[in-house]
């Protein structure tokens, strides 16, 4: 019995392409013609499967937000959630470790459109939200009073350390994180509750 893997579809072909040069450029820096070029399509291929470069970026986005959450959920269900954190905390770590590491698509997206109606912000307005009520879940599953302040601290750290390891030393970002995770779950815990 052989295993074979099918080609990648046109249309995940030029997300792709799109993926690799928005992450490593910038979205406004890429134009249409050098996805074009990269996925290797004409001009009527790309815009019959995304009608704009916007159009595109959204759904570059929100496949990065199905990757992200399938990954974090994952983790919820095999391990628990005290686990789930220490082991995003690596993977935040290893991530940033990784050439080319530039950073947050959806913080990078962010600041390329500043227009807080655009199509663009919704989807990182609608993925930050996943991401403030998943930390609200394991915060209260792990017995902290205040659930939803503690999801708050743990976005702003899980957003700086996304910073710290483009900007600094990533090598040090995981145990940084998990360190400074910790700190939030245990300070809303009642003082008899420990991990």
């Amino acid at each position: 019995m052989s295993t074979t893997t099918a080609a990648p579809s046109t249309r995940d072909r030029i997300l792709d392409a799109a993926t690799e040069l928005f992450y490593a450029h910038g979205i406004r820096a890429v134009s249409a013609d050098k996805i074009i070029d990269r996925a290797g399509i004409t001009k009527v291929t790309f815009y019959r499967h995304f009608r704009t470069k916007d159009t595109l970026v959204v759904a570059y986005l929100e496949r990065q937000a199905a990757w992200e959450r399938g990954a974090l959920d994952a983790l919820r269900a095999s391990a628990g959630d005290a686990e789930a954190l220490r082991r995003f905390a690596a993977s935040v770590g290893t991530e940033a470790c990784k050439p080319g590491f530039r950073g947050c698509s959806f913080i990078n997206a962010a600041a390329e459109y500043a227009e807080p109606d655009s199509q663009v912000r919704a989807v990182v307005a609608e993925h930050r939200t996943w991401y403030r009520q998943t930390f609200a879940a394991m915060a209260r599953a792990l017995g902290v009073d205040d659930a939803e302040q503690a999801a708050d601290e743990l976005m702003m750290l899980r957003d700086g350390a996304m910073l710290s390891g483009y900007l600094d030393d990533p090598a040090r970002v995981s145990s940084a994180l998990e360190r400074a995770f910790f700190a939030v779950i245990d300070a809303g815990q009642p003082a008899e509750t420990g991990r």
